[in-house]
């Protein structure tokens, strides 16, 4: 048998037509000489917050998510168009909150970047639940739900991800405790004497959460590196709209949707928080209905 350079590879899992991760020692700086293989990061943040790559466990914990997303084909193609014109729509709300832009990638593993509907209850792409949702601001009715509403539960989403840092002092607890809830991830703190999310031992849920975003982050913003390479024709465009204030009742919004110049289905499509056949107004209360501009409609 040759003899052959030690290298502290990995994991590699094959799929068909699918795409192999190595990872070297950090300690020796060795690489897998391997054409058409992509090699899993070892210098990676969240947040601007290192990932302690060098503890074996964080490493094929990053391996596994990695693995599992860039051999998602359909999936993570379909994230990345809808990235395009949900992003620009996001980010803006991040930065004026002081929330990393990091952030977005948290709603990415949180619905796919849809207004997803989880089996315990959760709407929206940052997916909510109802009594969170009003807890930050939004309304939660049988006729309008805020949580399907992009600008409003990103900017919930917000104050969440701010008073969670303001208690756990780092973002990357800050975005566990997304999933696994202030209190639930307070707990095993406590009880674990341990205050690093890479030092807890958490559910399999909450253990993976981070992970995902970064594997997502990581995916996202090396698109050609991981076999992505979208053009621009393909990626899901904004859709440029007017906005239009309503401060009465809509007894029938497919009439409204007609006298628009769009169709009920449009209205609903471009306005998904508008859960009736009607919109109720309180008094004193102003919604804002986008209505897609001429030769835009879809």
């Amino acid at each position: 048998m040759n003899k052959v350079k030690r290298i502290a590879i990995v994991a590699a899992v094959i799929l068909t037509s699918g795409v192999m991760v190595y990872w070297t020692d950090a300690g020796t700086g060795n690489d897998v000489d391997v054409k058409n293989h992509v090699y899993l990061p070892l210098n990676i943040d969240f947040a601007g917050e290192k990932v302690p790559m060098t503890l074996s466990d964080v490493k094929e914990r990053m391996d596994r998510e990695l693995l599992v997303n860039v051999n998602l084909h359909a999936t993570t193609a379909l994230i990345i168009k809808r990235a395009n014109r949900a992003f620009p729509v996001i980010e803006p709300i991040l930065k004026q909150y002081g929330v990393p832009d990091d952030f977005k990638y948290l709603a990415v593993i949180e619905s796919g970047l849809i207004n997803a509907v989880s089996s315990a209850g959760a709407r929206g792409i940052w997916q909510f639940m109802p009594d969170t949702a009003k807890e930050k601001g939004m309304e939660v009715t049988e006729t309008v739900d805020e949580r399907y509403h992009l600008e409003k539960s990103t900017e919930a989403a917000c104050k969440y991800l701010l008073a969670a840092k303001a208690k756990f002092g780092n973002w990357t607890l800050a975005a566990a405790s997304y999933n696994g809830g202030m209190n639930g991830v307070n707990k095993q703190i406590e009880s674990q004497k341990v205050s690093d999310y890479y030092d807890l031992l958490l559910n399999d849920e909450t253990a993976r959460y981070v992970f995902r975003i970064l594997a997502l982050k990581e995916i996202m913003t090396n698109q050609v590196k991981y076999g992505y390479d979208l053009p621009k024709e393909v990626l899901y465009q904004q859709i440029p709209v007017r906005k239009v204030e309503i401060t009465a009742n809509i007894d029938d919004l497919a009439t409204f949707a007609l006298d628009q110049g769009i169709n009920y289905k449009i209205l609903k499509v471009h306005n998904p928080w508008l859960r009736d056949k009607k919109l109720v107004v309180t008094p004193n209360k102003t919604y804002v209905i986008d209505i897609p501009l001429e030769g835009y409609k879809r």
